[in-house]
């Protein structure tokens, strides 16, 4: 299916260069009295490399068709993930390559949505937000609840971020699964 050039949106999976792109971050610009031109950041869904390219208003572009399937995270061995199908129960596994920086919010029984493109997994689309449990931190400073500095802290998956100061170990905290960042204790 095509669609214009100005109607992607960040989030998208096109067709660039005959493999399947994921459509990062968009920006239109119409430079004094130039033709309109659509600046697109794409990953590619089979290599995971990023690069950024540019179409004219008036192109065209080709939308990839997704199969989606939703999938229950099991367990991983080494680098591979093992994910069963909820309707099935099939089994399969996937490479730390294919699943990217979404190994960090991986918990077991998870149910999230496998993307298959020409039968193969590219990628999942993890939910919008996970609720992790704090495993290291260091202590807080007494009467610290209200300023904005901030420390790390090790997340049960491993992801290391930036909390506010009174987060303790023990805490669940809810992660932005985008951004990476903490946006409350859950």
């Amino acid at each position: 299916m095509l669609v214009p050039a100005t109607q992607l949106r960040a989030g998208m999976t096109i067709i660039h260069n005959n493999d399947p792109h994921r459509v990062m971050e968009v920006q239109h610009v119409t430079p004094g009295n130039w033709r309109g031109m659509v600046h697109a950041k794409l990953r590619n869904l089979r290599s995971g490399s990023q690069s950024q390219t540019r179409y004219r208003s008036v192109d065209q572009v080709e939308r990839a068709e997704m199969e989606q399937h939703e999938m229950e995270y099991l367990y991983s061995t080494g680098d591979e993930y093992v994910f069963m199908n909820t309707e099935t129960y099939d089994q399969m596994s996937l490479d730390a390559d294919t699943l990217g920086d979404a190994v960090k919010y991986l918990l077991a029984n998870m149910k999230i949505q496998i993307e298959f493109f020409e039968g193969k997994p590219v990628g999942i689309d993890l939910p919008k937000t996970v609720d992790l449990k704090v495993t290291y931190t260091e202590p807080g400073l007494k009467g610290a609840t209200a300023t904005s500095s901030l420390k790390p802290a090790t997340l049960e998956t491993g992801l290391v971020i930036q909390v506010p100061t009174f987060v303790q170990i023990g805490d669940v905290l809810r992660i932005d699964t985008t951004t990476g960042q903490y946006l409350q204790r859950a």
